[in-house]
């Protein structure tokens, strides 16, 4: 009795061993599921296309996996799929990758080169790890994932994927992020963040230092539909002076969240253009957030050129502290940003320069007409000689309040009086058409006209 019980559980392990794990043989072969079907002695199965797999599954290196249009569904719980080779998906329909509720799938890229995850929708995952691999996520949703695997569901690392056109909703954590102590530049473009990070304090896109390319985030909506959830929109982050990091924020709306935008440490220099940041108060404590763009410089080296943004609800509207080099318009180039109703405790707080750096922020729209008013909801010298200077005039929209007056070219003195034009280009006053111009003087600002 006793042979036969060790000769039926060396069966049993054996049956076991041989379903727990498949690893291709990394030879340049290109595979499909059904052809794993056939070779894996049943760690890949297949029912009406619904495809099962039911041991880890490795694509080493030189090999390919392709999702074509022979699969409709893939089941994978408890699974890690590891990709050394190459993965692509060309199916036609989306194609659906589940794990489960309290046994989610994972997934790893690691040295992978030309994977193109196309039309794809991940469901149930524990997290994505990217590391030194060439990946594009294109038209893909990441719904339900945990924290298990990773801190986020796309975890980037010395890489520079490209992650355009996807969706991520009501994951546990961070939707995409990259460590303190690597390099990545991703491109994330015109995605939706749909209210992810459940619990922890952190943004939804979460990055440490980039590569020698600029890490893009483009035509994205990040938003939050929980009022309790302490999520914050973006954070892109240098603590240790790791390389030289540039990004191009540029036409994001960002609403709704605990934060906007945050750039904290050194070495950074980033373009903001064209972005709005709206309502981002989901924050008991001021003192902990609620800003629309927070820049938190180590060093001067942390620098932020900001044009063409819509700031507006938030607990603050921007926030420099420590060390900065903010540009937000100059004479010679206006900002053209949008910056009104951004407060907390019944204060208004549009402009808040918590710092000894002065700061440039001419040829805006603060929402007001008299510069007074515009004074009053910046927060700088005026208010605590410690602090650096802002200097916000000339400004626009609230321009049309000023007076008007009627005046002969030759009666400007260029050595006291600077000209911009109405949409704020700076102009020589020895070469005026007839036309409305801006006019600012030690003593203020006013419209003149040129006949």
């Amino acid at each position: 009795m006793r042979r036969f019980l060790l000769s039926l559980l060396l069966i049993i392990g054996l049956a076991f061993s041989s379903y727990a794990q498949w690893t291709s043989p990394g030879n340049g072969t290109t595979y499909t599921l059904p052809d794993l079907v056939t070779i894996t002695d049943g760690v890949v199965t297949n029912n009406a296309n619904v495809f099962t797999i039911h041991g880890d599954l490795t694509i080493l290196g030189n090999d390919i996996l392709m999702i074509d249009d022979q699969v409709a569904r893939i089941d994978a719980p408890g699974i890690l799929i590891t990709i050394n080779g190459s993965m692509t998906c060309t199916n036609a329909e989306r194609v659906k990758l589940y794990g489960a509720e309290t046994n989610p799938f994972s997934m790893r890229f690691e040295n992978a080169r030309g994977c193109n995850i196309n039309k794809m929708y991940f469901s149930d995952g524990a997290g994505i790890k990217v590391i030194e691999s060439d990946v594009n996520f294109n038209d893909v949703k990441f719904v339900y994932f945990t924290r298990d695997y990773c801190n986020a569901v796309i975890d980037i690392f010395n890489c520079n994927p490209v992650i355009e056109n996807c969706y991520f909703m009501l994951n546990q954590g961070t939707a995409i992020s990259s460590p303190a102590n690597g390099q990545a530049s991703p491109k994330i473009l015109n995605c939706e963040f749909d209210t992810n990070v459940d619990g922890i304090n952190s943004p939804q896109i979460n990055l440490g230092p980039g590569s020698r390319d600029t890490i893009y985030i483009v035509g994205n909506e990040i938003y939050t539909i929980m009022a309790s959830w302490y999520v914050g929109g973006i954070s892109v982050a240098d603590l240790m002076g790791v390389g030289s990091t540039k990004v191009l924020l540029k036409d994001n709306i960002i609403r709704e969240g605990r934060y906007g935008y945050n750039q904290q440490g050194q070495t950074i220099s980033s373009v903001i253009t064209g972005n709005r940041f709206i309502n981002n108060n989901h924050e008991d404590n001021p003192m902990n957030g609620g800003s629309g763009i927070s820049i938190y410089g180590s060093s001067t080296d942390n620098k932020a050129v900001l044009r063409n943004n819509v700031i507006t609800g938030n607990l603050w509207g921007i926030t420099a502290i420590y060390y900065h080099d903010i540009d937000m318009g100059t004479e010679d180039d206006w900002g053209h940003n949008e910056i009104h109703d951004n407060g907390n405790g019944g204060v208004i707080y549009d402009l808040y320069n918590n710092s000894s750096c002065n700061l440039m922020a001419v040829g805006n729209d603060w929402g007001a007409t008299d510069p007074e008013r515009i004074e009053d909801h910046i927060f700088h010298q005026h208010d605590d000689p410690s602090l650096g200077l802002v200097t916000f005039i000339p400004f626009i929209g609230g321009n049309v309040g000023l007076e008007e007056i009627v005046i002969d070219p030759q009666q400007i003195d260029p050595t006291t009086t600077t000209l911009y034009s109405i949409t704020g280009q700076r102009v020589n006053s020895s070469s005026l058409r007839p036309g409305v111009y801006i006019a600012v003087t030690k003593q203020g600002t006013r419209k003149i006209i040129i006949q």
